[in-house]
């Protein structure tokens, strides 16, 4: 695959761009002043996967909650980098704050929200200096809600006055990339380096985001920051984002991801780190977690049961791997299948590295189970007795299969 950028930026031990993998990225909700929670958050979205996580720096409470809440989690051994997203007033936070700014491996600023005027620049060099004394790397992130307007203006009278006949849509295009591509010199005369700044150009529907992101990669070598800017809630959101950034992505166009989604309330908000593992895994730019492949039922699987253990087998997985993952090398790329009746059990089944094809209406009541192919054995009984034995295959099978890795190498 032909990777657009050329720069790589390091953001605490991340690598974003270059020939980096893709990172992902996700963002707490929680209030950061209330450090105990947001750590929480932050250790949370961490464990599930998210390589960078971003928090709101919005008041001086919030700034000042920013290098406790570092400290608790390098204390228990969480050292995943923190990015300040700062709005309308981080020149203020961040000068008034030197301990949050030192805390901080990333500066998110908003071009669009740093002021108004003459204004505007000086916050944003403010902001920029602050980064260039801490070699921080920033990531200026433009957003089709919080434009420019005096850019959006200006451009709208251009196309009036010299009737260039462009659509508002292509001059708000034009504006972003604009907006993203003249910050980017602005930050670069304020003495940061290339290799000190992402960019995005954020908006909220798919063929929009498609759009400018093939602009703003054919103007700059800068890493890419990819998703849309509210994804919304639930299957809309994932559908919406994956159907966007599929497409860019498979361009070479992204250096790291977050699949912004509405939660419900209460609802699990490490399921956006889940969306972005899966959307690379699905287009084979990255291995995560081993692969549960399932069929979706039908009137030949009225029984529950083939649902209920591809739940539970995605969830031991998912339980399972942060132990597989530090001492088996490759299991990541384990495949496993969940089978509901004999149309297709057998055949993917047997396609996986370990499979189990679970009897349909009419079919005998028993399970055959294929290892690397082979059938090995066949299970009986209860959804209980069916999931531990399952689990037992699976168990032995990243034991016996997957080299350990060496103490040594583990730690490094």
């Amino acid at each position: 695959m032909n990777r657009h950028r050329t720069v790589g930026v390091r953001v605490g031990s991340i690598q974003v761009g270059a020939a980096a993998p893709i990172v992902v990225q996700s963002m707490t909700n929680t209030d950061t002043a209330d450090v105990e929670s947001t750590v929480q958050q932050c250790r949370e979205l961490a464990e599930a996967g998210s390589e960078l996580v971003r928090i709101t720096v919005n008041t001086g409470e919030a700034a000042a909650a920013v290098a406790e809440i570092k400290r608790r989690l390098e204390d228990v051994g969480c050292f995943v980098p923190l990015v300040g997203d700062f709005h309308y007033n981080g020149h203020v936070l961040l000068t008034q704050s030197p301990d949050c700014a030192a805390a901080l491996d990333k500066f998110r600023i908003n071009p669009g929200n740093v002021g108004q005027g003459e204004r505007r620049d000086e916050n944003f060099a403010a902001i920029c200096r602050i980064a260039v004394d801490l070699d921080t790397p920033v990531r200026i992130g433009v957003n089709g809600g919080s434009l420019n307007q005096d850019l959006v203006m200006e451009r709208m009278q251009q196309n009036t006055d010299q009737g260039l006949g462009k659509s508002s849509e292509e001059i708000l295009d034009d504006c972003m990339v604009v907006s993203a591509v003249q910050s980017t010199d602005l930050a670069l005369e304020c003495g940061l380096r290339p290799d000190q700044i992402i960019l995005s150009c954020k908006v909220s529907r798919p063929r929009d985001l498609i759009r400018v992101y093939r602009r703003l990669a054919a103007e700059t070598e800068q890493p890419l920051h990819l998703g849309l800017t509210e994804a919304g809630m639930g299957m809309k959101g994932l559908v919406w984002s994956a159907s966007a950034m599929a497409v860019l992505l498979s361009e070479g166009i992204g250096d790291t991801i977050r699949i912004s989604l509405t939660p419900r309330p209460g609802a699990d908000r490490r399921e956006e780190v889940y969306a972005c593992k899966e959307l690379l895994q699905a287009l084979e730019l990255r291995s995560f977690a081993p692969s549960i492949t399932a069929c979706p039922g039908c009137g030949r699987t009225t029984s529950t049961t083939f649902q209920e253990l591809a739940q539970r087998v995605q969830e031991y997985v998912r339980e399972r791997m942060p132990h597989w993952k530090e001492h088996f090398d490759g299991v990541e790329r384990m495949t496993v299948a969940v089978m509901g009746c004999v149309v297709n059990g057998p055949g993917e089944s047997k396609a996986a590295n370990i499979g189990i094809s679970l009897p349909g209406t009419g079919e005998a009541p028993h399970c055959p189970v294929y290892v690397d192919g082979r059938q090995t054995t066949s299970l009986q009984g209860t959804y209980s007795e069916l999931s531990e034995a399952f689990q037992r295959i699976i168990e032995e099978y990243v034991e016996t299969s997957y080299p350990l890795i060496e103490p040594a190498s583990a730690e490094s």
